[in-house]
């Protein structure tokens, strides 16, 4: 079994990346905590490289440089599974991301293993292993951490390394490598992991049904709240949950008294926010028609959009089972709608999804395909 070294010190963090000089890829895992607070908190960080494994704790360690600067080398590739949460961790700890990244999540939507997959259920696909879950709801903050917790983050990488291999095989051999560097590089991109004030009412539970300047108000409220849950450091239900802002766009209040009338609204919430919340409700109902946020749903589809929209997601399952990738990897229903409604502006519409799939939508839709119906299958001609 891979050797496993946990290092709470410097100097063993130097010499373990002084180890791991020259390899080709490192698989990178985290442990972190946020259930109290806004920001992640970094608890542990799992690689592995060449045959041996670190768990490097932050709480002991201060100096990063060396691990940062494999993050940093363009020399060597960075396996993770499902990064947007490692790189949050690490954006908002190092302030920087590592690059450049390969992940085995998006990966193998390419390789038959469907959308979305989860890390066990991919070892377990591809390697044949039944990971440990007894570990999920540790609490990574305490110390000392045992043998088990460690032996259970260290399979988060142990595993990685050996699968990251055979699925890249898998995908040169179809000739879908190269097609994943677009994903590859969209996700290293930092403003996707940065705190977004003026759009957190996109992140409103129920704000899809509001529209016009109920969401105007929405945008202001929500903005009012992520700001202050960064500036403490708390969960953004610990400052309001989602239903009481939305109580605040419906009321619609104007004075102290107002908000003291609504069920949910303690003292405490009042006392420190509640002139706050009436400028944030007088704001957005102040705020000009065309600055009014917008949830880009559209209007209805039209019937024969339905219809249309209906059999462009046929469209699409028959090329997805045809290629061997899911569905939901290439399109939403969501943007094959609005396919129906005459916009081509979607990922379906580059990239390895237009080989895959789009190529033909598009083709139906330009009247160079015709639908048919051959032995109970659809085909196109």
């Amino acid at each position: 079994m891979t050797q496993t070294t946990y290092i709470d010190t410097d100097d063993g963090l130097a010499d373990y990346c002084a180890s791991i000089k020259g390899a080709e890829f490192v698989a990178v895992d985290t442990e972190f905590m946020r259930e109290k607070t806004y920001y992640p908190k970094l608890c542990l960080i799992q690689l592995e490289a060449m045959g041996s494994i670190a768990c490097i704790d932050p709480f002991r360690v201060s100096d990063f440089s060396p691990m940062l600067a494999i993050f940093n080398d363009p020399e060597v590739t960075k396996v993770l599974h499902s990064v947007s949460q490692d790189m949050e961790v690490f954006l908002h700890t190092f302030d920087c991301l590592p690059r450049p990244v390969y992940d085995t999540q998006i990966a193998a939507s390419l390789t038959g293993l469907g959308d979305q997959v989860s890390y066990a259920n991919l070892v377990n696909e591809m390697l044949g292993v039944q990971l440990d879950k007894s570990h999920t709801r540790t609490d990574w903050s305490r110390r000392p951490l045992d043998d088990a917790q460690i032996r259970y983050a260290a399979d988060d990488v142990r595993y990685l390394s050996e699968l990251y291999p055979t699925q890249r095989q898998q995908l040169e051999e179809r000739g879908r490598l190269a097609w994943l560097q677009a994903d590859f590089d969209a996700i290293t991109e930092e403003s996707r992991y940065r705190p977004d004030p003026d759009n957190a009412w996109r992140k409103v539970k129920g704000h899809a049904r509001l529209r016009g300047i109920d969401l105007a108000i929405l945008s202001k409220l929500a903005k009012y709240r992520e700001e202050q849950a960064m500036r403490h450091d708390r969960p953004r239900r610990f400052i309001m949950g989602d239903d009481l802002l939305l109580d605040l766009v419906k009321s619609r209040p104007k004075t102290i008294k107002d908000i003291e009338r609504r069920r949910g609204f303690n003292p405490t919430v009042i006392g420190k926010h509640g002139e706050a919340l009436l400028e944030c409700v007088e704001a957005g109902l102040s705020m000009p028609k065309d600055q009014w946020p917008e949830t880009g749903k559209g209007k209805p589809l039209t019937a024969n959009q339905e219809v249309l929209a209906d059999i462009l997601m046929g469209l699409l399952k028959q090329q997805a089972k045809k290629n061997t990738v899911s569905v939901a990897s290439m399109a939403s229903r969501k943007e094959v709608e609005k396919l129906a409604r005459g916009k081509r502006d979607i990922a379906l519409m580059s990239g390895w999804r237009y080989e895959l799939g789009g190529k033909a939508l598009a083709d139906f839709l330009d009247g160079k395909l015709r639908l048919g119906v051959e032995e109970q299958q659809l085909v196109l001609g």
